[in-house]
Formats: C-alpha cells, structure tokens, sequence
C-alpha cells in the first residue's frame, strides 16, 4: 500500500498551523504536509512522486502570493497523476466567480468557509478521505479506524456480495 499524503497550502502561518492540528487524526495513517505558497507545493509533490506516495486530498487557501489557490488546483487537475485527489477549497475570501472556476476547472470537491469548526473540518475532511480510499485503494481494512469505518465496511461487504453473485 502506497502512503497518502495530505497536502495544506495556506500562506497565514497561524492558520496553517490550526489546520495541521486539525489534521492530527489522520496523521496516524497519512502523511500530512504544510506548504505556504504553490511553490512550496509543488516541490512536496516532487517528493511525493519521488517517494511513490499518492496524494489523497489538497486543502488550500485561495488568497495566497503568486498563485492563488484556485488557479493552483485546477492547474493541479489538469496533471493525470491528480485526477482523483480531492481538492478543498478552505478560505473566506474566494468570491463566487473564483469558486465556479474551482468547481467547473479543478472539479473541487469542497469548500470549507473560515472560521471554521474544528469538528465540521475533520469530518469533511474524513468525508473526503473516505471517498478517495473506496475510489483508489483495493484494501479498505486499514484505513477503517481512522476514516469513515461504516461506510467502509458497506463497500467491503458490498464487494464480497458482488463476487458471490
């Protein structure tokens, strides 16, 4: 099994650092990267590519200097190796047309509004994660635990009703 990575591009230092700790959760399970600019993430992705690890979810801010976010994940959809990371938009800032374009260009999965609740984060985010390990990996067991564990076990009985008919 290939680790996953959890990439978070936001340029605020003190916001980077409430979501990584919102993120402690799921760092038993997946690698989980903070990147202040799109610069700063493309090199994590170089080094996931590196160390053959799929990047699982992006959440990332939309204001930021040079690329802003948006932009950032569509360019980020357009590379087939990021076809089925799922992408976040986390910001209080993007306006409707910049949010259409992540929605329609970088097919976004979620916008998460800031301020945000922890406990609503973490569960879009397990939400999230959720739908990645059943869309790409071939064994759910590992990841019931920390993600959604019912829907999960659903998809693995599911299989197994599949493979007896």
């Amino acid at each position: 099994m290939k680790r996953l990575v959890i990439l978070c591009l936001e340029d605020e230092a003190e916001v980077r650092e409430a979501v990584l700790r919102d993120l402690d959760p799921f760092k038993t399970m997946m690698r989980v990267e903070g990147c202040e600019n799109a610069e700063d993430a493309r090199h994590v992705l170089a080094d996931c590519v590196a160390a053959q690890e799929e990047v699982a979810l992006v959440l990332c801010d939309h204001l930021m200097p040079g690329q802003h976010g948006v932009d950032f994940l569509i360019d980020l959809h357009q590379d087939p190796r990021y076809q089925k990371t799922r992408k976040v938009l986390i910001t209080g800032q993007a306006g409707l047309e910049d949010t259409v374009r992540a929605v329609n260009g970088a097919q976004l999965h979620h916008y998460i509004a800031k301020p945000w609740n922890a406990d609503e984060f973490q569960a879009a985010v397990r939400n999230q994660l959720t739908d990645y390990v059943i869309e790409t990996q071939d064994d759910l067991m590992p990841f019931i635990s920390v993600l959604d564990g019912p829907r999960i076990l659903e998809k693995i009985a599911s299989e197994k009703r599949h493979l007896k008919a």
